[in-house]
């Protein structure tokens, strides 16, 4: 069962990483997208310091000991991931919600190479083949119906691709904060690196915001209502990734994330109406095999 862990924590955060996106697409027109990027952190913060309180009284440990290398890989992986996630967002704006995640998705292969190089973390024949196909769905499914000049927007694609780039570096950096963190326990670890994520997150874009964006400072807290459910969304999905990264390589975690792309497929059909072509199909149907493949390794 506790091996299991790390798939089920790698689902439920792709699952509340769905909402999450969706939200913040809608947020986006109302505060920009360096607002919508904040939306997660800021509403977050509160609900990371819960989720560690709660780690420390339910399994009695101190606080970890912070140091220097945690500290390091914490500030780098922060700083990604807002970058990240606010190219995603701009992807957003050209393309549709779930061929920009799909984009987004090629991260897998970032991860594998980022993992390698700065954690040691080994590639097995069996990881680089589940990559590797659920990788060419991603690529089916992302490239556009037709070849024509209003469809073909090589300016987005390199925004989702920057973007699963920058999330994969981000994805690594956190495995070796939570690694380095060398707590005793992994629910405690995921959560302190979590908190003080959210904690440079916050203040960086807080800052960045009341400077050269005061007007969409302002808006988010005039739009509280529906940037506490994100915030709260994000958190909650960061928590089980970070669950996930405690007990599993980044490159089998975020392999397993590409479920995503089924959630978000079934997000546009819901929330933006947006239908889903045959060549798509073949994609998500590759993912499906890239993921089982991973799971039967």
């Amino acid at each position: 069962m506790f091996e299991w862990l790390w798939a089920i924590f790698t689902v439920v955060a792709a699952g509340g990483q769905t909402l999450r996106n969706a939200m913040q697409k809608e947020l986006t027109a109302m505060v920009g997208t360096v607002g919508a990027t904040h939306v997660r952190f800021l509403f977050g913060l509160p609900f990371g310091l819960l989720f560690l309180a709660l780690a420390l009284l339910a399994t009695g440990k101190p606080f970890p000991r912070l140091n220097s290398e945690m500290l390091t890989w914490t500030f780098m992986a922060a700083i990604a991931q807002f970058c990240a996630t606010a190219l995603l967002l701009a992807a957003m704006r050209e393309r549709s919600f779930v061929v920009t995640i799909a984009l987004s998705k090629t991260e897998p292969v970032h991860v594998a190479v980022f993992g390698l190089v700065f954690l040691g973390d080994q590639l097995s024949f069996g990881l680089a083949t589940a990559i590797i196909i659920a990788t060419i769905g991603v690529v089916i499914m992302s490239w556009p119906r037709q070849l024509g000049a209003t469809t073909l927007s090589w300016h987005s694609a390199a925004l989702g691709i920057a973007s699963g780039a920058t999330f994969a570096f981000s994805a690594v950096s956190f495995r070796g904060a939570i690694v380095a963190l060398g707590a005793d326990n992994f629910i405690v670890a995921a959560s302190t690196t979590l908190a003080l994520s959210l904690i440079i997150q916050t203040i960086t874009l807080s800052a960045y915001l009341f400077i050269f964006e005061r007007e969409n400072l302002i808006a988010i807290f005039h739009a509280w209502r529906p940037s506490m459910t994100a915030g709260f969304m994000g958190a909650f999905a960061s928590q089980m990734w970070f669950l996930a990264f405690a007990l599993e390589t980044a490159a089998k975690v975020r392999t397993l994330g590409l479920v995503e792309i089924l959630f978000a497929q079934l997000v546009s059909r819901q929330m933006f109406k947006q239908s889903l072509a045959s060549r798509e199909a073949i994609g998500i149907g590759l993912i499906v095999l890239g993921v089982v493949l991973l799971l039967n390794m």
